[in-house]
């Protein structure tokens, strides 16, 4: 008979403490963040201390920080039990519901009986060391890594292929490709777009103001006039303030069971939150292989298989939480769903978001699990979904708790409902050289620190064939529209051609000046 899982503890921590010698690692984090956990139980003491040594499933979600050879073994070692099964994850901020998903499978499969599943981060610390020019603490675990190559941000490897040869694959990039395409296919103008976005974020940072937990609580909340206005403060980057803070020392851990070892264990129903299922794919790792660039067929499928696995519909969800590293995530999310994002019926986040919450590397959504967690025992309602995004609009995976068992009685599904990857026949050929008449499928632009254009990204199509191609700005004049407020230049025609510099690259000239 398939046992029922349920999470039985969750746990937080932060450390707003940025001087230098008092610098926690993310092990220690973590270790604070499942000894909280392992609390929240309502066990004794006595009982707690019995029960670290029963913990068979120790799965951690890869921290950005520092490059620990076995952070599982490492995490084994201190809590004093010996797993047989342990696992850490690749970079993707789906990883905290994916890996409660598959904890709770095998829990329902009998293959384990008590998990913990755990993420953190320290890299405020580590940048406060940075800049002191100094190192972590000694009693850091020691790594064989170069300090110089510790804090490498692990979106450096997502700039591959013709998008390496065009200086673009960074999140601040690709998303963006997103949000304006999404932006043209609904009509709005750009001000309309950035007044909507600015509106969203204010609102969620008016949500991390009232979450303990959010790295700059309780700090005034950022407005829609500060989201929106681009300042010295808040660079053209998406801009910044619309962008994933990752800057923070958190950690969260979730510990699971199933019904019955929670009850030979003593644990009260009342710390119960049942995990219904989960579902999760990712749409091409490369950007420019997706069918458009104002949808995404990874998160439409999640979310309605996530549902549907769980034997739930929309409506029976009484809150969300969608990972927002980029405001086209919710957006997207929403839209799907046919939630109003600006007002919302329920709660789109229970964070405030990346920004404003932090975003906490790989592990944002282990604390939106741990905050639906204590909001579902409070009565704040019967059932929760939580939407983990990865990579540069790539991965995501669903994952759907409750304070009740299944309303159809049926056990936890076993398997994923999805395949790893989807695959579609609706995208483009893709032409790495491309010359000819060319119309802008959709677009975006780098700027300096001091806020001037200094790179235009396009992604456009070849009039004759319908092929797609990425190239650079061409000439100044291209670069100034592209980066007008003013003008939508999606749509526009252009004309491209190979640069004459030998590097790959094309060149996307709207005044069509390429052919000379």
């Amino acid at each position: 008979m398939a046992e029922t899982p349920i999470l039985i503890g969750v746990g937080d921590i932060i450390n707003r403490n940025l001087a230098v010698h008092h610098a926690a690692e993310p092990l220690e984090l973590m270790l604070n963040a499942i000894s909280i956990a392992l609390q929240d139980t309502g066990l004794s003491s006595q009982a707690i201390a019995n029960l670290k040594t029963k913990i068979d499933s120790i799965d951690v979600i890869r921290t950005w920080t520092w490059p620990y050879p076995d952070l599982p073994a490492l995490l084994a070692e201190k809590l004093g039990t010996k797993p047989s099964h342990t696992f850490c994850s690749p970079h993707a901020g789906t990883q905290p519901a994916k890996l409660v998903d598959e904890a709770a499978r095998r829990i329902a499969n009998g293959e384990t009986r008590l998990a913990v599943v755990t993420g953190g981060e320290a890299l405020a610390s580590l940048a406060a060391c940075a800049k002191a020019g100094v190192m972590p603490p000694p009693n850091w675990t020691p790594v064989d890594t170069p300090v110089t190559q510790v804090f490498a941000p692990s979106t450096s490897e997502m700039a591959k292929g013709i998008g390496a040869k065009h200086t673009i694959g960074a999140p601040i990039q690709v998303y963006p490709l997103f949000e304006n395409g999404l932006r043209a296919q609904r009509g709005q103008s750009i001000e309309d777009n950035n007044t909507e976005s600015a509106k969203l974020y204010a609102s969620f940072a008016q949500v991390a103001n009232k979450t303990p937990l959010a790295w700059n609580f309780p700090k005034t909340a950022e407005t829609e006039e500060t989201i929106g206005r681009v300042s010295s403060r808040n660079r053209m980057i998406n801009p910044l303030l619309m962008n994933a803070f990752n800057t923070v020392n958190l950690a969260g851990a979730v510990v699971l069971t199933s019904t019955s070892y929670a009850r030979e264990l003593g644990i009260a129903q009342d710390k119960w939150i049942y995990v219904l299922g989960g579902a999760g794919t990712q749409d091409s790792d490369n950007f420019w292989e997706r069918p458009n660039f104002y949808s995404s067929p990874a998160i439409s499928r999640t979310l309605d298989a996530g549902l549907e696995a769980c034997g739930l519909g929309k409506k029976d969800i009484d809150m969300f939480d969608f990972y927002s590293c980029f405001p086209i995530v919710p957006k997207l999310a929403c839209l799907h769903l046919g939630l109003d994002m600006l007002k919302p019926e329920k709660p789109i986040t229970l964070l405030g978001g990346l920004t404003s919450f932090g975003g906490a590397g790989n592990n944002y959504s282990m604390h939106a699990m741990t905050i639906m967690a204590k909001k579902l025992r409070a009565g704040d309602g019967t059932s929760g979904l939580v939407l983990a995004n990865g990579g540069v609009l790539t991965y995501q995976h669903v994952l759907c708790l409750s304070s009740r068992p299944r309303a159809d009685g049926r056990s936890y599904p076993a398997r994923n409902p999805l395949p790893p990857s989807l695959s579609s026949d609706s995208v483009p050929v893709i032409d790495e050289t491309a010359e000819g008449e060319a119309m802008i499928e959709t677009y975006t632009v780098d700027f300096d620190r001091k806020n001037v254009p200094s790179l235009g990204h396009v992604v456009g199509r070849l009039k004759i064939s319908g092929h797609r191609f990425i190239a650079n700005h061409g000439d100044a004049t291209t670069l100034k529209r592209l980066a007008s407020r003013a003008e939508e230049p999606i749509g526009k025609s252009g004309y491209v051609r190979p640069s004459t510099q030998g590097e790959g690259r094309n060149l996307f000239f709207l005044n069509g000046g390429a052919r000379l």
